[in-house]
């Protein structure tokens, strides 16, 4: 092989490992992605009480964050993207409560217990999360 062909071949080895090394999401300490394949990227987190939870959708579909309320630890405060009081309201007006591509939600978690959500577009297909709280 002539070393101009051998260069080619390592600058596509090296660009195939670049482009690869960029395939997977880098996240931030208390960050949750939403893929395009239906899931929660992690699917559970775990942080200290009073520690921030920052959703971001990552994907071209929409996704919502809806706490199932009934499984709430005692003393733990309702969340979802939209802002909604309930898990009712969060499912009556699920348009209200969706997050497009680049939109982020937070929520402070300050009693610790395990928190589970769902992202309701997607939930027959099994995109369900899980944040416990030291």
């Amino acid at each position: 092989m002539s070393s101009s062909g051998k260069r080619l071949t390592t600058v596509i080895f090296v660009v195939a490992l670049l482009v690869a090394g960029c395939s997977q999401e880098e996240r931030l300490p208390g960050q949750v992605g939403m893929t395009g394949s239906h899931a929660f990227d992690p699917k559970e987190i775990t942080i200290d009480a009073g520690e921030t939870v920052t959703w971001l959708n990552d994907s071209s579909e929409a996704h919502t964050v809806t706490a199932f309320e009934e499984s709430l630890p005692e003393g733990g405060d309702y969340f979802a993207s939209g802002g909604f009081s309930s898990e009712e309201e969060a499912r009556d007006e699920i348009g209200d409560g969706l997050m497009k591509e680049g939109d982020t939600f937070e929520v402070t978690f300050e009693v610790p217990g395990t928190y589970r959500y769902v992202c309701l577009p997607h939930e027959s297909e099994g995109m369900t999360g899980t944040v416990v709280v030291r």
